[in-house]
């Protein structure tokens, strides 16, 4: 598994003193990433971004990205469409038929062979603001906003009543096994 962590936080590369430290984070991103994962049933190895940025610069991402000119806790930007979520059936059948010919360079990383299943970007303001808010520690804000945007990664949504009760029972088994609890 491959995690790209960039923290693009302010010019100086620190992160607040009430935020865990870069080791920290990747530590708890690596924990997440890797249970979400498993929780899936991923027959891959995988490759994710995980970018840390302040509220001004999420806010330009969420604006150019998706027309929302708002800042945001985290955005979630998935590789592979899947059709139904955390069903990785439909890459093992295109396996099968073609050996991956038509779509390897889009969804599997050529040098790797690692399945790139996207990029997360967590406003660390937001995830400072909403532990205060909701009243628990930064830490399971954190691992919080990795585990939503990784099911967001592997197909899952939240638009509607029945998707958003599925996704948050999967958001708190990964976070449950990994002990990150309210």
């Amino acid at each position: 598994m491959t995690i790209n962590f960039v923290n693009e936080y302010d010019e100086s590369g620190k992160l607040p003193a009430a935020f865990p430290s870069q080791t920290e984070c990747e530590e708890i991103a690596e924990n997440v990433i890797m249970e979400a994962l498993s929780e899936e049933g991923c027959p891959y190895e995988a490759e994710v971004n995980l970018t840390l940025v302040d509220d001004s610069s999420i806010r330009e991402i969420n604006r150019e990205m998706r027309s929302l000119d708002k800042s945001t806790d985290v955005l979630s930007f998935p590789m592979v469409d899947f059709e139904a979520p955390g069903d990785f059936a439909m890459l093992e059948e295109m396996e099968a038929e073609d050996g991956f010919d038509t779509m390897a360079d889009d969804v599997f990383n050529p040098d790797t062979g690692e399945l790139m299943l996207g990029d997360i970007v967590i406003s660390v303001d937001h995830c400072l603001q909403q532990a205060s808010d909701y009243g628990h520690g930064v830490v399971r804000e954190f691992a919080f906003l990795i585990a939503h945007s990784m099911l967001h990664l592997m197909g899952y949504d939240h638009m509607v009543p029945e998707e958003a009760a599925v996704m948050e029972r999967r958001q708190e088994e990964i976070l449950a096994k990994l002990n990150y609890t309210r």
